[in-house]
């Protein structure tokens, strides 16, 4: 719940906003030739800052003469008065410019919080700003470091530029959430879950006919489930994904990324499991001293170019691991057909500029065995 005085302040900026709406006042700047001089001579960015903090002091004074009245005029219907002034900042390109603050307080002496103060407080450039450094910060494992350059270069809190950072992320996710897709032509999507915590966070990234990789969408769920698969899809569609359009679908192998996918895109969904995955979760059934024998076979049948020699491959590979080791057995078994999707509809290996969607018109011959989602 908000506080009064976050209340009041908010207050404060929709009132001058309407004040500014209505007035349209012209501002004007006075600074003599001598100052902007000197102020060239110490460099440009100093006259930029000199003449925005004048105009941030000008925008308040109009708004302090809206609240109390011209100055030495009588006004017996005066409710607030002017109250001096104080030291102030405003948030230019992340950094903190001082300025004078004038004050203004009711008849009972209470503060009265300024509009135009505190939306020149707001900063979003400081979004912007904290948000590219404290990604540049991640991605290079300066965290740390960065957070403290934050802190030295715009004199506030950590818990501020956390803030700051947080806004701005906010910000771009609902930009990222609500981006129209019409406009582009996928081949393929990959869907994968992530933990977070005890959270799943589903994402989905498109791949284009030319090779662009776009993140999608993204949705959280306490589990990998149907249910928060098919919601995520559907918000896909309403931004303009047509699902009728024949398309690989790279999944991990959860069943509930695959019952989604068949829901939503039917016949014209063809699911590829991850053959990575697939590997894993082989291997790890096995002995070490079998492991790398079978991760070898795996990776040589997942290698070879034709889907009937892949596939004969791996079959071969299920009756010997049916002697060795059973559950590693049902385990290559399950999906099996599904991790071969690639294999019938003859991707190029080196994925490159001849990769084509998959339509009715381009797929194999029918001597092979469609699999579910077909």
């Amino acid at each position: 719940m908000k506080k009064r005085y976050q209340i009041d302040k908010q207050r404060a900026v929709q009132k001058f906003r309407q004040f500014a709406a209505e007035e349209n006042q012209p501002i004007q700047l006075v600074i003599p030739l001598k100052e902007v001089l000197d102020l060239i001579q110490r460099g440009l960015m100093n006259v930029a800052m000199a003449a925005f903090t004048k105009l941030a002091e000008s925008v308040m004074g109009h708004e302090v003469t809206a609240l109390v009245g011209e100055k030495n005029r009588a006004n017996a219907a005066r409710m607030n008065n002017r109250w001096g002034s104080e030291p102030g900042y405003c948030l230019v390109g992340g950094q903190k410019i001082p300025l004078q603050r004038p004050r203004v307080r009711d008849t009972r002496k209470r503060e009265v919080p300024l509009g135009s103060y505190e939306l020149l407080q707001r900063a979003s450039l400081m979004e912007e700003s904290v948000w590219q450094k404290m990604m540049h910060g991640i991605t290079t494992r300066r965290y740390n470091a960065v957070v403290k350059e934050l802190e030295q270069a715009y004199g506030i809190q950590k818990s501020t530029i956390s803030e700051h950072f947080i806004e701005a992320s906010r910000e771009r996710l609902d930009k990222l959430l609500a981006r129209p897709l019409r406009e582009y032509a996928f081949c393929a999507m990959m869907i994968d879950g992530t933990n977070f915590d005890d959270q799943q966070l589903i994402t989905v990234l498109g791949i284009t006919v030319h090779g662009q990789k776009l993140v999608l969408g993204l949705r959280q769920g306490a589990t990998e489930n149907t249910t928060v698969v098919k919601q995520l899809l559907d918000e896909l569609r309403e931004r303009g994904v047509d699902f009728e359009v024949p398309r690989l679908y790279v999944l991990d192998g959860g069943k509930a990324l695959s019952a989604a996918v068949r829901r939503t895109a039917g016949k014209a969904g063809f699911i590829q499991r991850c053959q990575v995955h697939k590997v894993r979760n082989v291997v790890d059934h096995l002995t070490e001293e079998h492991q790398a024998h079978v991760r070898q076979k795996l990776l040589s049948a997942y290698g070879t170019r034709e889907y009937i020699d892949a596939r004969r491959a791996l079959l071969r590979l299920l009756r010997e691991l049916m002697a060795l080791n059973p559950s590693a057995a049902r385990s290559l078994e399950e999906g099996l057909e599904d991790t071969l999707t690639v294999h019938r509809l003859r991707v190029r290996r080196d994925y490159g500029p001849a990769w084509r969607a998959p339509t009715r018109s381009n797929l194999p011959s029918p001597s092979w065995r469609p699999c579910a989602a077909m």
